[in-house]
């Protein structure tokens, strides 16, 4: 088997046993990005002689004896939202085109402190706003399986390279589902953890009561290995949950869901819902009920309104994060000549660096706190969202886990939603509640819809430091279709 096609624990234990090397990897991913990503457009940035001297500074240290991390070694793709002092940082925006942090990001350090490969930067909706990636300044990323589909977003390139081969492992974001929705609709794993369980210490800011990195992988293991080694406290992070990390490995081997109360959410069917999606969730709930699990109906009645809720406060925030982004200290400055003032450059920097979408959402923010709407939108919207993180807590008080479709859809066609805000966002329907109640979620494939043949996912939700549960049933689910079908999902996808 091709070194790209293992999973990344499987490469980490080659590279320390000595029986492949940690260059060898990096160069048969780096081999892989030049064949594949000029279809797939899920790098930004590759920095193949930097990749090459990690791996080999790994090899270095295991030939001297040194016991490393299970993914020591092991190649990684980077969203292109987190700071990186050896990279350009650009969170897919013209404003900071060319932008070289000072600093890491914490993320980014845990990465290098584990011995992984960083090969580049990810493609992503500009400021991680969107579901489709096709709201980078750079250009879209494109779907593996069907390449003149969505990879999904906002973190859309970093589940293109994982699901493309270029990468075992990507990093990404999840605001509103913008890690989920993209594993499900390209057929792998990603893992929206608790928030505060991963820092956000050099993330670069959209909704900062929102953001939590999370990892992509191709199978559930790979994906606990991946949190497991950059979450956990942090004190440059004001919101990091001083709590040990939930034990996800463990889980992940365990794979076993006998006598776990598993509740399906009443909310997430019906009308806007594909029917092939529909089709592989039920057929996934049949699945669990063999497997020995309890699956009840639970109803979750304010999830009807979250999406309202979200589309006051991410753009609230939003408004107030991206303030900083004002062409006096660094990024994008326009009109700058010597004979307009601050106010004047200001104004043409934001309009000339900021994407038609970051604007709409900043305009809609600053709109929802102005004097005299505050409370009839943002105030209202917080409310909402604390009803929200009641009716889970009603909900864990019946059930270990909730399950649903990650998303209403297959992956649609490039340009489809473009022009139709409403339409793009209705794909974060199902993910969204997490996000606004701080708990954790992951996407696992579930299957092929039959109108497209295109993935599905499974969201799998539990409470807030749970992560070890959504862990747990998505092995199960994994272990249980991958001996139905007789191998990963991904491996029916067609080659590139």
């Amino acid at each position: 088997m091709s070194l790209t096609r293992k999973t990344a624990a499987e490469l980490g234990e080659l590279i320390a046993s000595r029986e492949v090397s940690a260059e060898q990897v990096a160069q048969a991913h780096l081999d892989r990005i030049a064949e594949v990503d000029g279809k797939v457009t899920a790098f930004l940035h590759v920095d193949a002689e930097r990749a090459l001297a990690q791996a080999r500074a790994v090899d270095e240290r295991i030939a001297k004896g040194e016991r490393l991390g299970p993914l020591a070694g092991v190649p990684i793709a980077h969203k292109d939202v987190f700071t990186t002092a050896d990279m350009p940082t650009t969170a897919g925006s013209k404003i900071l085109e060319g932008w070289r942090p000072p600093y890491d990001a914490t993320v980014t350090r845990r990465l290098r402190e584990a011995g992984l490969v960083i090969l580049g930067k990810t493609n992503l909706d500009e400021f991680a706003m969107g579901s489709s990636t096709e709201n980078s300044a750079y250009g879209p990323s494109h779907n593996p399986w069907d390449l003149t589909r969505i990879p999904g977003g906002s973190s859309g390139g970093s589940s293109a390279a994982v699901a493309a081969y270029e990468a075992p492992l990507s990093t990404g974001t999840d605001t509103g589902g913008s890690i989920r929705q993209p594993a499900a609709v390209t057929g792998i794993v990603g893992m929206k953890p608790t928030y505060g369980g991963s820092s956000r210490y050099g993330l670069i800011a959209f909704a900062s009561s929102l953001d939590t990195p999370g990892p992509f992988a191709r199978n559930v293991l790979d994906a606990a290995l991946l949190q497991e080694a950059f979450s956990g406290h942090d004190q440059l992070d004001s919101t990091s949950i001083d709590a040990p990390v939930p034990p996800v490995v463990e889980a992940a081997r365990q794979a076993d869901v006998a006598g776990l109360r598993i509740g399906v959410v009443k909310e997430f069917a019906g009308d806007g819902y594909q029917p092939g999606v529909l089709a592989r969730f039920n057929e996934t709930v049949e699945l669990l009920e063999s497997l020995g699990a309890k699956v009840v109906e639970v109803s979750c009645p304010t999830f009807a309104y979250a999406l309202p809720a979200y589309y006051l406060i991410a753009p609230s925030e939003c408004s107030s994060n991206l303030a900083r982004f004002d062409a006096m200290r660094y990024g994008l400055r326009v009109g700058d000549d010597g004979t307009r003032s601050a106010e004047e450059v200001m104004a043409l920097t934001r309009a000339a660096g900021f994407g038609p979408e970051v604007k709409r959402r900043i305009m809609l923010g600053t709109y929802a706190l102005s004097s005299g709407y505050y409370d009839a939108y943002y105030g209202q919207a917080q409310k909402v969202r604390t009803l929200i993180s009641r009716d889970f807590e009603a909900a864990y008080h019946q059930v270990d886990v909730l399950i649903s479709p990650t998303t209403p859809t297959t992956a649609f066609p490039i340009g489809e939603r473009a022009d139709d805000p409403m339409a793009m966002y209705l794909a974060d329907l199902c993910t969204i509640p997490s996000n606004l109640a701080g708990n954790a979620a992951i996407s696992v494939p579930c299957g092929l819809a039959d109108e497209d043949g295109l993935p599905v996912g499974l969201q799998i939700m539990a409470p807030v430091l749970g992560d070890d549960r959504c862990y747990r049933v998505g092995a199960a689910v994994e272990k249980a279709l991958n001996d139905r079908w007789g191998g990963p999902l991904l491996s029916q996808a067609p080659a590139l």
